[in-house]
């Protein structure tokens, strides 16, 4: 039958036409995939991008849009995934491109941590990646043309090493620098870029920071801290507590502002070493997930439902763990205007009974006025940046590589605190000058419960705060003076800070200790406990102690900060290097010398002391009273 005698239907059965109709049909499909990744593609780096406009600091204002982000990277993994060889024929995609998409998803999780706090999300960044390090996506950026790849996976370095920090992988992270080291020097060698110093100071930093947060030996090696809230170290309400505090209204620690301003001290990223022991202090130990990257098959978005984060908290360990971490705000060398949305933005999300927690690591500022009289305003208070708000970083600058990938950043040329920045313009008279903290700043969050920790050599202005509003006011507050000895140690963290996140730590410290047996750790530990349950049973049976302090008893955090309070005065107290009133920390309400002076805490002191061979360091006994009033004169 030829070809003109066939009918349309024998005609579009024949074998040719039947393989054009499919090899047409194929195509249209595999276009459409193509249109399809595309199209997921080009969405996700737009609402990746949009993040960065979001508001920093409220809460309704940032979940939907997260939640659509986190739709959108699901939608294009799994498709990705379901598509990878005809995406590799037909759209060219390459394995660094894959990594980009991980390394997105990772930051999204990783800022959802920041955003709520919750610690689970960091092993969620962290499985991803690991997976782009363990399947070698970013291997073949280096023989690119352009240096835009190679700068992506430093960047991804920087942020994976943030994410081991804060997870405590050493091992990880050790060997994460050593790669990061080698990949600066191929990425200077293949490409002599204009930021190679400011990828040598990145360096630099990270190996400071880690250095620093391992500087204790156990058995000749090093160890990595641990901050985070666990079981074993809260203390418990004694016995008949409730009949005390059931007439009182407690208070829960709901929302968290960290505060970095020491222009020196050591730091990574946008966290300094005091930023980062106390954001993880009010953290809760969760217990890491136990699937592995490969198991997963979706993406979760932890903005999505409530039912999602129920079950999320459900893998913390312990019935104290059944409520979320409190939320906070990280604020490395904040401006003034910044402090101020953010902290009146916590203050407003506070419920009926919650509380806020101001924490402010900071350079003292003194007014040197001639004539200092009001307290709020004429004593100075602590510094802050006096950057512009509406500076933004070179896109290229290592700086937006870490911590704060999705925020408007400052100019590092212009993070001058007031300190350098006012010289021949500085203000007289009766002016003071605006880019600082103030008590007085502090007055209209008086209005509800307030828990204020100052780490300052000015942070005894702070100290006769008056409570305009009758609301629960606690502050603790740093010494001002540190012996000399420990002069030349003050970049490496504050020893207050130290104290109120890792007594154990901060007492090797103050007796230059950083070699320790197994088993001489194991046993202070203990016995740092005990000094601390031993206080907060103190707390509770003292008839003078202020009833303020009981509003905040109830919750654990702040319930152990009390007590390292406490543990951290009676320590300097006792300790021969540390003489005179300066050199101790300070609080509002004032606390009552048979807690601060109390025999039996000093005995268990020496003790400890003793345990470590460093008896010699301390005094002789427990203070009396002729010792109290010889010493305060």
């Amino acid at each position: 039958m030829t070809a003109a005698g066939m009918t349309p239907t024998e005609k579009t059965s024949s074998p040719a036409n039947q393989q054009h109709l499919n090899e047409t049909h194929g195509d249209d499909y595999e276009d459409k995939i193509v249109q399809e990744f595309s199209h997921l593609l080009e969405k996700s780096k737009q609402l990746f991008n949009g993040l960065r406009d979001l508001p920093q600091y409220g809460h309704k204002q940032w979940q939907p849009y997260f939640g659509r982000t986190f739709d959108v990277y699901t939608k294009l993994w799994k498709f990705q995934q379901q598509h990878r060889v005809l995406l590799d024929k037909k759209y060219g995609l390459k394995r660094c491109q894959i990594g980009e998409i991980a390394s997105k998803i990772g930051q999204l999780y990783y800022h959802f941590y920041i955003r709520t706090s919750e610690t689970n999300y960091l092993n969620e960044a962290f499985a991803f990646y690991s997976a782009i390090r363990t399947r070698a996506y970013y291997s073949k950026v280096n023989r690119e043309e352009k240096p835009d790849l190679m700068v992506k996976k430093l960047r991804y370095y920087a942020r994976f090493i943030v994410v081991c920090l804060l997870l405590k992988k050493t091992k990880i992270m050790r060997e994460l620098v050593r790669e990061l080291n080698r990949q600066i020097d191929e990425y200077v060698k293949a490409y002599d870029p204009d930021d190679s110093l400011e990828w040598q100071l990145v360096l630099n930093e990270i190996s400071s920071f880690i250095d620093v947060d391992n500087q204790l030996n156990i058995d000749h090696v090093p160890i990595t801290l641990s901050y985070r809230l666990t079981n074993t170290i809260i203390p418990p309400l004694p016995t008949g507590s409730d009949k005390i505090l059931s007439t009182i209204q407690l208070y829960t620690v709901e929302e968290i502002l960290i505060i970095g301003n020491y222009q020196d001290q050591i730091k990574f990223s946008e966290l300094t070493i005091d930023m980062y022991r106390m954001l993880q202090a009010v953290e809760r130990q969760a217990i890491e997930s136990s699937t592995s990257y490969d198991e997963k098959t979706t993406i979760q978005s932890p903005a999505s439902t409530n039912h999602q984060q129920r079950d999320i908290y459900n893998v913390y360990d312990g019935d104290f763990q059944n409520r979320p971490n409190p939320h906070k705000y990280l604020l490395y060398k904040p401006t003034f205007s910044q402090i101020y949305a953010f902290t009146a933005s916590a203050f407003k999300e506070l419920s009926q009974h919650g509380t806020l927690l101001l924490y402010i690591s900071a350079d003292g500022y003194d007014t040197h006025l001639k004539s200092k009289v009001e307290q709020s305003y004429d004593f100075g208070g602590v510094k802050t940046n006096n950057r512009r708000d509406d500076t933004i970083d070179s896109p290229n600058s290592p700086s937006t590589s870490a911590t704060n990938t999705l925020a408007k950043k400052s100019s590092p040329s212009n993070t001058n605190t007031s300190s350098t920045a006012i010289t021949s313009n500085t203000p007289t008279g009766s002016i003071k000058d605006a880019h600082n903290i103030f008590p007085g700043d502090l007055y209209p969050f008086l209005r509800k419960p307030l828990f204020l920790i100052i780490d300052s050599n000015n942070s005894i202005t702070f100290q006769n705060m008056p409570n305009l509003f009758g609301q629960p006011f606690v502050s603790l507050l740093s010494p001002i003076k540190l012996p000399a000895v420990f002069h030349d140690y003050q970049n490496k963290g504050s020893l207050f800070t130290l104290f109120l996140t890792s007594p154990m730590f901060a007492f090797c410290f103050v007796c230059h200790l950083n070699d320790l047996t197994n088993e001489q750790w194991v046993l202070c530990q203990e016995h740092i406990n005990k000094i601390i349950f031993e206080i907060t049973k103190i707390f509770l049976k003292s008839k003078l102690v202020d009833s303020t302090i009981y509003h905040f008893i109830g919750d654990e955090f702040l319930r152990l900060f009390l007590a390292r309070f406490v543990f951290c005065y009676a320590v300097l107290r006792l300790h021969r290097a540390f003489k005179g009133s300066g050199f101790y920390p300070s609080s509002q309400p004032q606390l009552s010398n048979d807690l601060l002076e109390n025999v039996q805490v000093h005995k268990m002191i020496l003790e400890l002391s003793a345990l470590l061979n460093v008896r010699q360091l301390f005094l002789e006994g427990p203070l009396t009273t002729a010792d109290l009033i010889s010493s305060n004169q």
